[in-house]
């Protein structure tokens, strides 16, 4: 289940940074900053989780 989530989570950045370069690209510099603020949470909080426990 844990697997399933952790995907989810890597797709939607990529998702957030592709949609925040498109529309960075358009003009609207401040939705393209907030997605990529948000895809760089998604990520920072998948390398919590990944991170090897004992």
């Amino acid at each position: 289940m844990s697997d399933t989530i952790m995907s989810v989570l890597m797709l939607a950045g990529v998702a957030l940074t592709g949609g925040a370069i498109y529309i960075f690209r358009t003009g609207d510099r401040k939705r393209a900053l907030l997605m990529l603020v948000a895809a760089l949470v998604m990520f920072a909080n998948l390398a919590i989780w990944l991170v090897p426990t004992q």
